[in-house]
């Protein structure tokens, strides 16, 4: 398939099709890597994993958050 690179703002750009990109199992908002061989841009995903602890938070209520736990006293330089 040929797909044609055009300006996005003050990039390049290349539009991936749909059919392409569930092919490849690729999907929308995918974090991916951007890797050049022998004068080839290889796509991949990415295997960094990156939380955002805002919609982790969002996501408490009280049938999934645990109570308090105790560790016991501090044996080494532990900061409390």
């Amino acid at each position: 398939m040929e797909a044609v690179i055009r300006k996005w703002g003050n990039s390049p750009a290349v539009r991936l099709p749909t059919t392409v990109l569930k092919e490849a199992g690729y999907h929308i908002e995918q974090k991916v890597e951007l890797l050049v061989s022998r004068g080839r841009i290889i796509i991949q995903p990415s295997d960094k994993v990156e939380y955002d602890l805002d919609a982790l938070i969002s996501g408490m209520d009280a049938e999934n958050a645990h109570d308090e736990v105790s560790f016991g006293s501090p044996v080494g330089k532990e900061a409390l």
